[in-house]
């Protein structure tokens, strides 16, 4: 499946969402509500109720990333041999008994038994849905429905308002305990369960099973689809500094990381209010490759702003304007790199395995911000020049330019 340009057809108001595409959009919206109204609050409990060390508690962490993102090629190929369906049951019931589990769980390794099983949960479900999103994204677009990056930002917004929406929750029934919010969030996935029991078909026409051997040597010497998920890999290692480098300089210039929880809603409203707008505009206009460098670009750019500004040492409201402009202009090219990046892959990959793809862009560019991350911390603890490392993180969305295939 291969196309060139992105812009809609005539017929691209008159195509509506099928009800499969609806109800995998709802899921993602369900997911991160339930996900997001327990894990933003894991670490302090495990840190306060629990008593853990901080190195403990970021192993935990850490083994729950690695169990979810680090998996996610396992889950796709799943998803590949045996089809969404089962998949994304055996997701939800894990996701269920890793909640319940979580919120009983009263030792060191049955927390750690419990965040595996949330993780684990993850990588089935996560790349089985997004997978198929993806399939019917490219359908809806030959079908003249417009532009595939349309359904996948679609896909975004609702994860955003999913990821928005959540913490809110779970801010309200920490009132009463930890075990109260991990009730809730297997509350949410039970629901889920019973929605996908009942309505997501047994059989999607035009996917067919494919056998799970002999993906991972073609996808291996897939070399324009390596290149893509090392350039992902680097805008997410770029857009991880929101939880890096940008506390570090909301610190630096107040004194405090009161101003983060403004400026991570600042790029929450952004993504759910602007993200179909953005890429309308640039599905009219931009191929595939194209909307990618933009996006790079502006992300480099937010990171030059910072730099600029830094030699001046602003402080207090002045000082939070720098910040304020890297968190606008990351979120306005997260905008057009997520869903464009997503809508690629389904042309590079191999026929039946659009599973096994979409888990492994995943995974591949988790381990690049895993590697990179290291390196991105010792940078910002170097005792350089302030603007410097500011201007090497800058060069990093740039350099994936570089890695892009050439050609939608």
């Amino acid at each position: 499946m291969t196309t060139t340009r992105t812009g809609p057809p005539e017929a691209s108001g008159r195509t509506r969402l099928s009800p499969l595409l609806r109800l995998l959009i709802l899921t993602q919206l369900a997911f991160n509500i339930g996900f997001f109204a327990v894990l933003p609050f894991l670490s302090e409990h495990l840190g306060g109720a629990m008593g853990m060390a901080g190195w403990l508690v970021g192993f935990v962490l850490g083994l729950r990333t690695f169990s979810q993102q680090g998996l996610f090629v396992v889950g796709g190929a799943l998803a590949d041999r045996y089809g969404i369906r089962p998949v994304v049951l055996a997701g939800c019931v894990l996701r269920i008994a890793g909640f319940l589990w979580l919120g009983f769980a009263e030792r060191t390794w049955a927390v750690i038994g419990a965040v595996l099983l949330i993780g684990f949960a993850a990588a089935l479900f996560s790349p089985a849905v997004e997978s198929e999103v993806a399939r019917q994204a490219v359908a809806w677009e030959e079908a003249g429905g417009g532009p595939r990056t349309r359904v996948l930002a679609l896909f975004t917004v609702a994860g955003q308002a999913g990821a928005f929406v959540g913490p809110l929750l779970g801010a309200l029934l920490l009132a009463v305990d930890f075990r109260t919010a991990c009730l809730a969030g297997a509350g949410i996935f039970v629901l889920v369960l019973a929605g996908h029991a009942r309505l997501l078909p047994q059989h999607i026409p035009g996917r067919a099973r494919t056998r799970v051997r002999g993906g991972a040597r073609l996808l291996l010497r897939n070399r324009r689809f390596l290149a893509l998920c090392c350039a992902y890999g680097a805008y997410l290692l770029a857009y991880n500094q929101l939880y890096l480098a940008l506390p570090a300089e909301v610190e630096r210039a107040t004194g405090s990381q009161a101003p983060l929880a403004w400026l991570f809603a600042l790029s929450s409203l952004l993504v759910v209010t602007a993200q179909l707008p953005v890429t309308r505009w640039a599905g009219e206009r931009l191929t595939l490759r194209r909307s990618m460098v933009a996006g790079l670009v502006l992300i480099a750019a937010g990171f030059a702003a910072v730099a600029a500004a830094r030699p001046a040492g602003w402080t207090g409201t002045a000082g939070l304007l720098p910040a304020a402009g890297f968190v606008v202009l990351l979120t306005v090219g997260q905008m057009l790199v997520a869903p464009v990046a997503r809508a690629w892959v389904p042309d590079l990959a191999e026929e039946g395995r659009l599973g096994l793809y979409t888990g492994a862009l995943s995974s591949v560019s988790g381990l690049v911000v895993l590697l990179g991350s290291s390196a991105t911390g010792t940078l910002l603890d170097s005792g350089l020049p302030a603007a410097v490392p500011w201007l090497v993180l800058a060069a990093v969305p740039l350099g994936a330019i570089a890695l892009l295939p050439r050609r939608d």
